[in-house]
Parts: structure tokens; sequence; C-alpha cells
């Protein structure tokens, strides 16, 4: 098996996938992070490709960002500045060449995060 990575998000305030999310992944090294991909979240809250494909996968730690304020002020649920969550880091670890999936499940005064399938 090749290792990839994938990602959704899902917003659990409104019960509906979080879609026109920015998600930005970096690799970690030591101290610092290198920029890996970029991609922007579909009608169905997912990255129309994987963000990181088979052909780019490394195993090590990385790090998603989703720029969930931006999506929570378009979609009304905001509140006041500054935002509670605003960009939403996940910090994990790859390390064996797998499919792996790092869903965000998100509302505006909450986050959780899973390994899934």
């Amino acid at each position: 098996m090749t290792g990839y990575l994938t990602t959704h998000v899902l917003d659990t305030a409104l019960g509906r996938p979080g879609e026109g999310i920015r998600v930005v992944l970096y690799r970690v090294t030591g101290e610092g992070r290198e920029f890996v991909a970029e991609a922007v979240t579909n009608a169905d809250g997912r990255t129309d490709a994987p963000i990181l494909p088979t052909e780019r996968f490394v195993t090590g730690t990385y790090e998603l960002v989703f720029f969930a304020g931006d999506y929570l002020r378009r979609t009304g649920q905001a509140g006041a500045d500054p935002l509670f969550l605003d960009q939403v880091p996940i910090r994990f670890g790859m390390a064996e060449a797998a499919h792996y999936h790092v869903p965000l499940l998100l509302s505006p005064f909450s986050y959780s995060t899973y390994r899934g399938s």
C-alpha cells in the first residue's frame, strides 16, 4: 500500500459540510515547518484530490491549518472579534505508508478531529 493524506470539514453547528475552507499542509521539521500544499474544500467539505498525494508522500510529522474564521464569518457564525476560533492547526504524525484521513469537525466554539478512513 502507498501512502496519501485526505481531509474534510464538517460544520457540526449547522449540520453540513464545511464548503470553501482554505486548508494548508506543512511538514514539521525540527523547530520549523515547511509548506507542502494548499487546497480549498468543495461542496462536500472535502478537497478535490488528496492534499498529500501518493507521489509526494513521506512519513513524518505534519500540520494541517484550517482557516475556519473566514468560513465562520461567511456563514454568519463568527460572533465578535477576535474570534474564538480563527486558524485551527492540527499536528499529527504519519509513521507508515498508508491512507491517513484527518477531518475537522467544526463549530464556532469547538472543534475535534480523529484518524478517519
